[in-house]
C-alpha cells in the first residue's frame, strides 16, 4: 500500500513579496525586533528593511498560509503604524 507523500515546501509560486511602508522611525533595535517577530509567524518566509530607506520594508510570505492584510496587522500589532504599498 502506497502512502501519498506531502510536502513541507512551499507550492512553487505560493510565495509573493509586499511592501509595508512604516510610519515611524525606528531605531536599529526596533527593526531587529520587529523583524524576527515577523520571521517567527507561520507563513511569513522573510522580512527586511530597505539599506538607507529604514520606512520600507519588504515581506515575503507564503500566500497558502496568509494574504497580505494579515501580514500587515502583523506589523501594526507591535504598535508601528503601517501601510501596503502593494506588491512587488
Amino acid at each position: 500500500m502506497a502512502v501519498a507523500a506531502t510536502s513541507v515546501f512551499p507550492v512553487p509560486g505560493s510565495n509573493v513579496e509586499v511592501l509595508v511602508h512604516v510610519d515611524e522611525t525606528l531605531e536599529e533595535g526596533q527593526r531587529r525586533d520587529l523583524v524576527s517577530f515577523l520571521e517567527a509567524a507561520d507563513g511569513i518566509e522573510s522580512a527586511e528593511f530597505c539599506p538607507l530607506r529604514y520606512h520600507l520594508m519588504l515581506i515575503q510570505y507564503n500566500r497558502e498560509r496568509m494574504n497580505s492584510q494579515e501580514v500587515l496587522n502583523r506589523v501594526t500589532s507591535m504598535n508601528v503604524h503601517a501601510e501596503l504599498i502593494g506588491p512587488v
